[in-house]
């Protein structure tokens, strides 16, 4: 029963770690708090995506040597700390900027990848469904926190600064909490085996096919998923908020249903389903945004394709590289966040010109749709073999 305690305290970590998710809830308060610009007050969220898969690139090597336990507490104690830190924004932006974008996105970075690669430990026949479960809470939990965050400041008068304060002490305790569960199973040996040295991986051609498309997929959500209350000119608060809402949990389903489908067809093929649909649903944006309904369902299938993102990709660097590797080569494929969080400023600031999200969304779709091609003319190598790698490696 052990290992669904910790699938169970997965959830629970993950479900607090993808608090960021719900930052476009917070961005008209901070705008009408503060007087900032759309772009500025996205610099915490892009902040928060460098931040969390640089530290990845480390921590995923780190996982082997400190163990999963010390990783997630670690993480856990840096990810409350700056929700709590962020708190001090009323006196300077720049402290919610230090906060939330980059102590938490350290400390997400530290904590994410725990779970994944010890979960694939023990559950090694289902690596795509168990890995779709186990970050599902990353998206769901967002749901619960924006309309947590929406409660606090539109019905208890909390102001954005308070909120973080508030939500930031949960978070400290769950996650640490959670940590403390992380364990391989036992007989689980890394070893020598592990430890891959990097130009080994990065020198395969696989290994960038991921990461474009996986950087492509990910600028679509980020830029989506940051704006959605702008999206639609005609939005209210209340419509902002469900659309958030559904957003999270679309992103949630979404996770555990790629995984399943993971599970069932080759990786490309995966792979290419995921950036076609979220090509259309972008390409759709002109048509679909006029209504509040339309911006309801604009957010379930950005949110649901996007969540195939976060699971596509690592189920695929575990066929590829192993389960005792997964935690170390995603850690580097997940570096694509850090080109891939600049989309949502790159949108602000579009906006901000043109009042309209339409250009961006547009280009980002042609992006996906590139992307697509590249992977189907790439099928036998993505659906390939494990790569050789180099004698230091074996």
């Amino acid at each position: 029963m052990k290992r669904y305690l910790i699938l169970f305290a997965a959830i629970v970590m993950q479900m607090c770690l993808g608090a960021m998710y719900s930052w476009s809830v917070f961005v008209q308060p901070l705008k009408a708090y503060t007087g900032m610009l759309q772009s500025s007050i996205q610099i915490p969220f892009s902040i928060f995506y460098f931040a969390f898969p640089a530290t990845m690139i480390f921590s995923g090597s780190l996982l082997p040597k400190l163990g999963p336990r010390r990783c997630a507490v670690t993480g856990g104690l840096m990810f409350g700390g700056g929700w709590l830190l962020a708190s001090l924004g009323g006196f300077h932006f720049g402290l919610t900027v230090a906060g939330i974008g980059l102590l938490a996105g350290i400390g997400v970075g530290f904590a994410y990848i725990v779970p994944i690669a010890t979960l694939i430990q023990w559950f090694p026949r289902h690596k795509g469904l168990v890995t779709g479960i186990a970050v599902a809470g990353f998206g769901g939990g967002a749901a619960l926190v924006s309309q947590t965050a929406g409660f606090l400041m539109s019905t208890r008068g909390l102001t954005p600064f308070e909120s973080f304060a508030l939500l930031g002490g949960v978070f400290l305790v769950l996650v640490t909490a959670s940590g403390f569960t992380m364990e391989n199973p036992p007989g689980t040996s890394f070893g020598h085996q592990a430890l891959l040295p990097l130009d080994s991986v990065v020198r395969q051609k696989i290994f960038w096919i991921l990461y474009v498309a996986m950087f492509t997929g990910l600028a679509a959500g980020f830029a989506v998923n940051a704006n959605l209350k702008e999206l639609y000119a005609g939005a209210t608060t209340q419509s902002g908020v469900a659309a958030v809402s559904v957003f999270a949990l679309a992103n949630a389903l979404g996770r555990v249903s790629w995984g399943i489908i993971f599970d069932r067809i080759q990786a490309a093929g995966a792979i290419q389903l995921n950036l076609a649909c979220q090509a259309a649903t972008l390409l759709s944006a002109p048509w679909v945004l006029q209504s509040t309904a339309g911006l309801i369902l604009f957010s379930f299938l950005a949110g649901f394709n996007y969540g195939g993102v976060l699971v596509v990709y690592v189920s695929t660097a575990a066929r590829t590289w192993g389960s005792t590797r997964v935690g170390q080569v995603y850690g580097w494929l997940f570096s694509a966040n850090i080109p891939a969080a600049l989309s949502p400023i790159v949108a602000g600031l579009a906006y901000d010109r043109l009042g309209t999200f339409t250009m961006p969304l547009i280009g980002i779709a042609l992006f996906l749709v590139a992307s697509t091609v590249w992977v189907g003319r790439s099928r036998s190598l993505v659906n390939g073999s494990r790569p050789a790698l180099s004698p230091s490696s074996a």
